[in-house]
């Protein structure tokens, strides 16, 4: 038995450190941006921004009728209501993404009516609409919106996410955009 017992305990050690070790966070996970979820509907508010997802649909085509823009192609449309929390210095959504399995896409920047660097008010809310021209095989996994207010993330900052079903999305041959409006809470 005196024998044995420094094995057992070197073997307990061994199995200690591992587990120790496989729940040890890696070092991008301890400093990476904190994710604030809500459902479709419901507001979230992070450090720099109040925002919610009124609707989002599919599109054959969106087009932005005072600009006469249009473009064809699998869009994602999706209407959103933003507010500064505390102060309106650079107060917008900078950054839009969309996050499908491993692959990221961003807002475009083609059309020109969108809710990207649209100024948010403190009190008004901001209603607009993102696009995502997504490739037409993304219209049935599951999604999260991503928004912040700035391009480069800043570490355990926070980034407002919203999970999109977009198997349950509806489809429309055609999305018009409109400039963002203010109104009222």
């Amino acid at each position: 038995m005196r024998r044995t017992l420094p094995w057992i305990l070197g073997g307990a050690l061994v199995l200690v450190a591992g587990a120790v070790t496989a729940i040890t966070p890696d070092d991008d996970a301890v400093v990476s941006p904190i994710l604030k979820s809500a459902a479709v509907g419901d507001s979230v508010e992070s450090r720099a921004l109040i925002a919610s997802v009124d609707d989002a649909t599919f599109a054959d085509e969106v087009a932005v009728p005072d600009a006469e823009w249009s473009a064809e192609g699998n869009w994602l449309v999706v209407t959103v209501v933003a507010s500064a929390p505390r102060t309106e210095v650079d107060a917008a959504i900078r950054l839009a993404t969309l996050v499908v399995g491993d692959r990221v896409f961003q807002a475009s920047e083609r059309p020109q009516a969108t809710m990207v660097s649209a100024p948010l008010r403190l009190g008004l809310d901001t209603k607009g609409t993102l696009a995502f021209e997504l490739p037409p095989e993304v219209t049935a996994e599951s999604a999260e919106l991503r928004l912040t207010t700035s391009y480069f993330t800043a570490e355990l900052d926070d980034i407002i996410a919203v999970p999109l079903d977009l198997g349950s999305l509806p489809r429309t041959p055609s999305a018009e955009l409109a400039d963002p409006e203010l109104r009222t809470p």
